[in-house]
């Protein structure tokens, strides 16, 4: 039996499998968070049922579409039997269209229940839309602090006490600096990072809040929404510091894995500094990375660098409503926590 289910609905429908039944290249450019891809017509095929739609009409390229689908219909059918077993299934394609109506169809057939997204990927998109185009229900904490003062790890650390910290970083496999992208991901398309991102922020709403760390409006190439930059401006600002050798060595754990692996990556954003720093420390501090003495190299950047460039208190200071010594970021985390919760009533 096909039940027809609201994006709503299925975003809070318990143990759901969402099943995105378009091609591969629909799925990797985004899609539902958590959402499985089984395509019914994979990308080449896609094109030549297109094209017989256009040159011959809806009936060949029905027809062309089947015999393409016939032939994995059976291994289909298995995956879709064994998804079931987990949770109820609910499958969608763009609009909600003939690729989802044709995969239910064949699933009520032989007596798997099914739930057809109506709309399709589109609605998600639109619910997407909506959710960020109005004020955010949350108040925004926003901790600020020198690169290496462990803003990442505190965030990481509120996570593990059920506070509703918000990665940003995390959800756009990027940390915002030069080094970005060492042993990151790729990141995700702009539609996909929204996605995630609204994924976080329902789930946090009913607390009322949620922590975040400071960030420009671009994180590599993505883009925060508007409602989210203009919480975080008219939000409660956090400072967290610690001395200079702590945060050498927190870089040193996150940018300078201990195989070395990675020095040509470290050697390549190095060099993306050169106009700043000049092709003679360039140089120099690529023969370090390559030596795996990587100390100086660290604290040149930090001090001649990112301070100046970010130009955060290295001590508490005024124009904060909390000020949180971080070489303990797990004690730092739960004193954050407790802040919040008996500045905001919460907890």
């Amino acid at each position: 039996m096909v039940k027809e289910i609201t994006v709503e609905e299925a975003l809070n429908l318990p143990g759901a499998k969402l099943i995105d039944v378009r091609s591969e290249s629909e799925y990797r450019e985004a899609t539902i968070p958590d959402a499985l891809n089984i395509p019914l017509l994979r990308d080449e095929e896609r094109t030549k049922v297109g094209a017989a739609y256009k040159q011959k009409g809806v009936d060949d390229a029905r027809a062309l579409g089947l015999n393409f689908v016939s032939p994995r219909l059976p291994e289909m059918v298995k995956q879709y039997q064994e998804l079931a077993r987990q949770g109820p299934l609910v499958v969608f394609c763009w609009r909600g269209g003939m690729r989802s109506k044709s995969v239910c169809s064949v699933l009520a057939a032989i007596g798997i229940p099914v739930y057809r997204l109506v709309g399709g990927y589109k609605a998600y998109r639109r619910y997407v839309n909506e959710y960020l185009n109005r004020p955010l229900p949350h108040r925004v904490a926003v901790i600020h602090g020198l690169t290496g003062v462990g803003k990442t790890e505190l965030l990481q650390e509120l996570r593990q006490r059920k506070a509703p910290a918000v990665d940003l970083e995390g959800l756009a496999n990027n940390r915002g600096s030069v080094f970005g992208q060492i042993g990151m991901r790729p990141q995700p398309s702009q539609k996909m990072f929204e996605g995630l991102l609204v994924r976080e922020l329902a789930f946090w709403e009913a607390e009322g809040y949620i922590v975040v760390e400071c960030e420009s409006r671009r994180i590599g190439r993505i883009i925060l929404p508007s409602s989210l930059m203009e919480g975080m401006r008219s939000g409660i600002r956090i400072l967290a510091y610690c001395p200079l050798p702590v945060r050498i060595e927190r870089i040193k754990r996150i940018y300078a894995r201990e195989s070395g692996e990675n020095k040509e990556e470290l050697k390549a954003a190095i060099k993306s500094l050169e106009k700043r720093i000049g092709k003679t420390k360039v140089a120099e501090f690529s023969q370090m990375v390559d030596r795996g003495s990587l100390d100086e190299v660290v604290e040149y950047l930090l001090v001649n660098y990112y301070d100046p460039l970010y130009k955060y208190p290295d001590q508490p200071a005024e124009g904060y409503e909390l000020c949180i010594e971080t070489t303990d970021t797990g004690e730092a985390a739960e004193k954050i926590k407790k802040y919040l919760e008996g500045l905001l009533g919460t907890g």
